[in-house]
């Protein structure tokens, strides 16, 4: 791991998205009317991302474990694709932007696992840091 023990605490803040593209339109209407056969899909994945995010450190070995101070995960459907967007916030020596994009690899692997006995065609895409603050470097709006 880094030595990060001379960094100094920061404001730092991550959003990082995920996109779940299934294959038609009865599955978005499967997931609107919460007839999907595992559950409701937008509870369960969130709950799987909190879990997701929290337990980076866990999984990768060079991330450092901190203080999770604020998480909010949104779903907006267009079409066919589900646009998932994690927003983790932290006051500490290093950012969260491991954790946002883990949240949402894990929120859109959820998903999938959801879905996949009513659709086949599922695809998971773009899952990316769009936003990041705090520390040495500000990178806004990749």
């Amino acid at each position: 791991m880094v030595d990060i023990t001379q960094k100094q605490n920061t404001h730092r803040t991550a959003i990082a998205q995920a996109i779940v593209k299934v294959g038609s339109l009865a599955t978005i209407d499967a997931i609107e009317n919460d007839t999907v056969p595992k559950g409701n899909v937008f509870a369960m994945s969130k709950a799987a991302g909190f879990l997701g995010l929290k337990k980076t450190p866990e999984l990768l070995p060079d991330c450092h474990p901190l203080p999770i101070e604020y998480a909010g995960i949104e779903f907006e459907m267009d079409g066919l694709n589900i646009t998932v967007k994690i927003t983790v916030k932290t006051f500490y020596k290093t950012g969260v932007e491991v954790e946002a994009m883990h949240g949402a690899s894990v929120v859109a692997l959820n998903m999938y696992d959801m879905l996949k006995p009513i659709d086949k065609n599922i695809e998971i895409q773009q899952i990316k840091l769009l936003h990041k603050t705090g520390g040495k470097s500000d990178i806004n709006n990749f």
